[in-house]
């Protein structure tokens, strides 16, 4: 029997059977010249590490495609699982593919610059044998290059892209695909691989199946969104969609978000201060950070956006370091936070914004060394997110916040966990305090096994302007 036409669809961070334009595509090719899909992920450990991918988040994208191996076998799509070393080794892995009738190769664009030469790989490599690739844009729901300024540049500042970005959505909305309908044709004749390895199950809280994280996403749409403005900001609630790790992996798309959101708000997704909209405005934050990131790989080089602040000779005090990320800087809120990210792998994003700014701006390292630690510890790691806030926290990025505002952490604590709630459940040795006191629990003295606060906020607020305002100085002689 003749081999039939092979369509390979090529899984990485877009791990879903609906709304997945590479697998929609393929799909549909395949039933118009009488072919079959197969489908393969390569798991890629030592690009992961080098990217400082948290292990639970690399166990969450195992256990993910082991759910998503059961729900395409559902559509009759085998997809095979490989346990690669690197991303220089995904072209000699898709190459073994070649002889066994394949014709295309689908697969969704991703922006970071090892990832563009992993695919040029690729591309170059299939090229020669006459084989199609076929790339689709769907990380962002608004792709990069579609918002730009009258000049036709990248916007460097979130609100002019929100408003653009806006009107493109009231003018085109979004288009979700459907699951594609089961194939006809089985395809057995698969390559043999060393088997993708289990993961540490470290992300068990979180579920894989992409039918359970739909669900998820639209009862936050149902239930919860309409009190997303006064409740996004307080870590003791729970009224946060929790969705992020399923965007990063793609179990979700940005777009399903988006439908689902319009779907059930309906005209209150264009009511500024509703939580709808507000919960839109993430979204569009997001899209920005990539855009920005494919415009600006220096980002991905470790460079700061505004130059001039790579000048900053920061201290970077070992030992303070080490006191934030265990969680002992003796500032409740932000030890609380950075608990709650290595217990859990997930922190609140008003606690990522403080412990942020402590780490920058109040102990005066390098935003880079917290960038790196929390893509070591988040399960929801991505790197324009990641770094998108860090440096708009450090003064450092593109409209970031202004390098004279720094973060009172006590203050923030009272405004945002004022009952302390959120401070007890990671910090038990204060549990006995009031809620008037677990703000600042050193009066009369540090409660037993409670860190005394490393620096004093007040003054080391001074040093920070001091940092800031000699490479801005500096600056304004060299212009």
């Amino acid at each position: 029997m003749k081999t039939p036409s092979v369509h390979l669809v090529w899984f990485r961070h877009d791990l879903r059977c609906h709304d997945n334009e590479a697998l929609h595509a393929a799909a549909n090719a395949a039933a118009a010249d009488n072919g079959v899909v197969i489908a393969v992920f390569i798991a890629t450990a030592k690009s992961w590490q080098q990217h400082h991918m948290a292990a639970m988040r690399q166990d969450l994208l195992r256990r993910r495609v082991k759910a998503l191996e059961s729900e395409l076998a559902d559509l009759n799509i085998p997809l095979v699982m490989v346990e690669g070393a690197d991303y220089a080794g995904c072209a000699k892995t898709i190459a073994a593919f070649i002889p066994k009738g394949l014709v295309a190769l689908y697969a969704q664009r991703e922006y970071e610059v090892r990832e563009q030469q992993r695919d040029e790989q690729v591309s170059a490599l299939l090229q020669q044998q006459q084989i199609d690739c076929h790339w689709f844009d769907r990380l962002c729901i608004m792709p990069p290059g579609s918002v730009l300024t009258q000049q036709g540049d990248v916007y460097k500042v979130f609100t002019p892209f929100k408003r653009n970005w806006l009107a493109k959505y009231a003018d085109q909305g979004v288009h979700c695909l459907a699951k594609p309908k089961p194939q006809l044709r089985t395809f057995t004749d698969l390559p043999t691989f060393t088997v993708m390895q289990e993961g540490d199950n470290s992300s068990a809280a979180w579920p894989v199946a992409e039918v359970e994280v739909l669900q998820q996403m639209r009862l936050f749409c149902q239930q919860k969104v309409q009190d997303y403005t006064l409740q996004r900001d307080l870590p003791a609630v729970d009224g946060t969609s929790q969705v992020s790790p399923y965007l990063a992996i793609g179990v979700l798309s940005a777009q399903q978000c988006v439908a689902r959101l319009q779907l059930e708000a309906g005209a209150s997704i264009w009511q500024e201060k509703s939580g709808a909209a507000v919960w839109l405005s993430e979204l569009i934050w997001r899209d920005f950070y990539k855009h920005i990131m494919l415009a600006f790989p220096k980002l991905i080089k470790h460079k700061a956006f505004q130059a001039e602040t790579d000048l900053i000779q920061w201290p970077n005090n070992a030992a303070l370091f080490e006191a934030w990320c265990q969680g002992k800087t003796g500032y409740p809120i932000v030890d609380a936070a950075m608990r709650q990210l290595n217990q859990t792998g997930w922190m609140h994003n008003r606690l990522r914004m403080i412990t942020a700014s402590f780490l920058v701006k109040d102990l005066h390292i390098d935003w880079r060394w917290g960038e790196q630690y929390f893509m070591s510890k988040l399960i929801d790691g991505d790197f324009a997110a990641n770094n998108g806030g860090w440096q708009w926290a450090a003064s450092t990025g593109t409209d970031a916040a202004p390098y004279f505002r720094i973060f009172n952490p006590v203050t923030q604590s009272q405004r945002f966990d004022a009952n302390g709630d959120f401070i007890r459940k990671f910090i038990p040795e204060l549990a006995a305090k009031s809620a008037k006191d677990i703000h600042w629990p050193h009066k009369p003295i540090t409660p037993k096994g409670y860190a005394a606060p490393v620096v004093a906020h007040d003054q080391v607020r001074k040093i920070t302007l001091a940092l800031f305002s000699a490479v801005k100085n500096q600056e304004n002689q060299h212009a």
